[in-house]
């Protein structure tokens, strides 16, 4: 929501009369300087939009606000041409209205589209939340990286590497929607106090590393493509047991943690799963996601995959010695298991421990057979969700 600045206001002051914590406010006004506001520029105040209101006969603007239940002094922000003690019959007066419920539902099918669609809207609410690429898929998709926090700390969660393990998109999409609801709404989150950790931790979440895979799974194969991953799938069209990116690679084997290895005991051709590429980072997804973290030296990293309730924080005994207590942690909260090691190589979770010595996790959400029903999202969201917020302390 907008507003405009009326002579001697302030940020301090919208944060009162909003109840907004003053941060988010400043946030989501980067280029404005707080103490230079002028008559008649506009100021994001997030956590609101905006509603209509026709006046009626009778009404005033007490008891308006009443009604709406906001404060007299926002109807006055947002009409600054009103007569306060004299409404007009049929004017159409702008009404806050605090967002307290999530945008973002989990319990469908989340494609490409509908992810960037929940993601504008949450941009427009919110707009301390940044948006940016990592780069792009083979289709030319963004790999959109989402930013909230303003702490020189950094914390990386992704999802969707694979592309029949989609539901991990939506799972995280909610996390990040309700996450910005406690900051805007509510202190605590799962137990945790949310405000400081925006303070103190800059969350980087990509919520579908392999847009061009989900799509394939969701909507069947797009038709420049359609001959070519047909084949790969053996003639199918049911691409519902397809993880590969639409080139018909693995894009959770393509990282250079022993993918010499790991190459040796994969398929040797593009496949629905498995195949590690001919060479690591081929992909541009891959490529994307190593430059990520090359470039921002993050603490930690969790990516979320799908199925079998545990996860795994260990790589060829490499990983520090603060990942052990951070997956006691993380079991204790979420009721999965943590396994220390597995009998794989090449992942994201793997390379990152291995190049920069830092705790990473493999999150197996949900249990039973990929790609997991819609029927699982809530419990599966129920974990995964204090899981994620306890990644940030």
């Amino acid at each position: 929501m907008k507003v405009q600045v009326r002579k001697g206001d302030t940020l301090w002051g919208y944060s009162q009369l909003f109840h907004i914590p003053l941060v988010l406010i400043m946030d989501s006004n980067p280029h404005v300087d707080e103490k230079q506001l002028k008559p008649g520029q506009a100021i994001h105040i997030p956590g609101f939009t905006v509603d209509r209101h026709t006046v009626q006969r009778g009404d005033t603007v007490w008891q308006l606000a009443a009604s709406w239940g906001v404060n007299a002094g926002t109807l006055l922000l947002l009409n600054p041409h009103i007569d306060p003690h004299q409404l007009p019959v049929g004017q159409t007066l702008l009404i806050p209205s605090r967002v307290t419920t999530c945008i973002v539902s989990g319990k469908k099918r989340y494609d490409f589209q509908q992810m960037r669609k929940d993601m504008h809207q949450l941009l427009a609410i919110y707009p301390f939340m940044r948006r940016r690429e990592a780069g792009r898929s083979v289709l030319g998709l963004p790999l959109y990286d989402i930013r909230i926090g303003r702490g020189e700390r950094k914390v990386q969660i992704n999802a969707a590497f694979h592309a029949n393990e989609w539901i991990t998109t939506p799972v995280l999409m909610k996390f990040l929607n309700e996450y910005l609801l406690s900051l805007t709404n509510y202190p605590v989150m799962r137990g945790v106090q949310t405000l400081p950790l925006y303070m103190n931790t800059q969350l980087s979440a990509v919520p579908m590393v392999d847009p061009d895979g989900v799509n394939l799974v969701l909507n069947g194969p797009p038709p420049e493509r359609e001959k070519e991953v047909v084949a790969i799938n053996k003639g199918s069209y049911d691409f519902s047991g397809w993880k590969a990116n639409i080139r018909g690679v693995d894009l959770n084997k393509q990282f250079p943690a022993n993918w010499e290895f790991e190459s040796t005991r994969k398929p040797t051709l593009p496949s629905s799963r498995d195949f590690p590429g001919y060479a690591p980072l081929s992909e541009p997804e891959t490529r994307a996601m190593a430059d990520l973290v090359r470039k921002e030296r993050f603490e930690r990293l969790l990516a979320l995959h799908t199925q079998g309730k545990e996860f795994y924080w260990g790589y060829e005994g490499l990983e520090p010695p603060d990942s052990e207590k951070l997956a006691q942690q993380f079991s204790r909260v979420s009721g999965y298991k943590a396994v220390r090691y597995v009998d794989s190589h090449s992942g994201y979770k793997d390379w990152f421990i291995q190049e920069f010595r830092k705790p990473g996790f493999t999150i197996e959400l949900g249990e039973g057979q990929n790609p997991l029903p819609l029927s699982q999202f809530d419990e599966i969201y129920e974990a995964a969700s204090k899981l994620l917020i306890h990644s940030l302390i």
